[in-house]
């Protein structure tokens, strides 16, 4: 049987630093849970920004890799979060794709006093028990009582 893909929606690639420190270390623990890990900066390596056309050509295979992935997991730190990751989070949701949702950011952005940003980046995610599918830490990820190893092991 095949792998599960997740596609690993965040903003670390635009940054060096992230890129090799922190996307790696999502990687893998993604890919610790059995799962196959779509990483669109890496599925995008290949790109030449010098040719016309190549950020059409990149958002519309970021579309296709979130339409053909079983399951999302969208980086959501920031106040608000990244544009593109909000995208993608809202063509999986609109899919009705299994969604994880992870942030580290300690700032609130939020117009409700239940969830620590805009209630729509939660609609997507059950009314009761939704903090099974939000994670704070990268070692979380592997938690047995939450919804990501829960799904990676269904």
């Amino acid at each position: 049987m095949a792998p599960k893909t997740i596609y690993l929606a965040s903003p670390l690639g635009f940054s060096e630093e992230c890129r090799t420190l922190l996307i790696p270390r999502f990687v893998d623990a993604l890919e610790g849970l059995g799962l196959l890990v779509w990483e669109p900066f890496a599925r995008n390596s290949d790109v030449d920004l010098q040719q016309p056309g190549w950020a059409y050509g990149v958002a519309q295979q970021c579309l296709r890799d979130v339409r053909e992935a079983d399951a999302l997991f969208a980086v959501v730190n920031g106040t608000p979060p990244d544009e593109g990751v909000m995208v993608e989070l809202g063509v999986a949701y609109a899919l009705g794709k299994p969604v994880f949702l992870f942030r580290d950011d300690f700032r609130r952005c939020t117009d409700s006093d239940h969830y620590p940003l805009n209630l729509m980046v939660y609609a997507g995610l059950p009314p009761q028990g939704w903090e099974k599918f939000v994670y704070s830490s990268i070692a979380s990820l592997s938690d047995p009582d939450k919804a990501l190893a829960q799904w990676a092991r269904a």
